[in-house]
């Protein structure tokens, strides 16, 4: 097994389809998300209700602009700093490329939503596929404070 490492972002006030996390394995270094969380911290009630599209996406080549650099934090406090680059609460999303959608769901913006991938489900991007992000599917209809964490192996 892998260094695993954990990517943040902060609740964040969103009002655009965001890519939530932007991965960029180094070389030789292939990435594999174990599971991610999403939550929001201002829309309460039945008359906020609202479903959002969350995708993984890979391949793109340009990074996406308008978040902030993601430091991946290791699980293991002994482990070494993440070969990864990441990003996080990019409000232009990653562009050009050959892409595939690899992962999609739903997310009701009323409860918190937590996948955990079996093995065999995990979500894989190498330095040859370039990125791999946790895309919105639309923006949400109004400003919605958004967090998320992402556990992310380097096998």
């Amino acid at each position: 097994m892998g260094r695993i490492y954990t990517v943040n972002l902060s609740p964040t006030a969103i009002t655009v389809a965001a890519d939530l996390v932007e991965l960029t394995p180094a070389a030789n270094m292939p990435l594999l998300v174990h599971g991610f969380k999403v939550w929001q911290t201002t829309d309460t009630g039945d008359a906020a209700e609202e479903l959002i599209t969350l995708s993984w996406v890979r391949g793109h080549t340009t990074s996406g602009s308008g978040g902030s650099a993601a430091t991946p934090v290791p699980k293991d406090h002994h482990d070494a700093a993440a070969s990864a680059t990441a990003e996080a609460g990019n409000t232009t999303a990653a562009s050009v490329g050959t892409t595939t959608v690899v992962y999609s769901t739903g997310w009701n913006v009323r409860s918190p939503l937590e996948v955990v991938f079996t093995p065999e489900q995990r979500v894989r991007a190498d330095a040859g596929n370039t990125t791999l992000v946790l895309r919105m599917g639309a923006a949400p209809a109004d400003s919605l404070t958004i967090g998320c964490s992402v556990d992310v192996e380097e096998i």
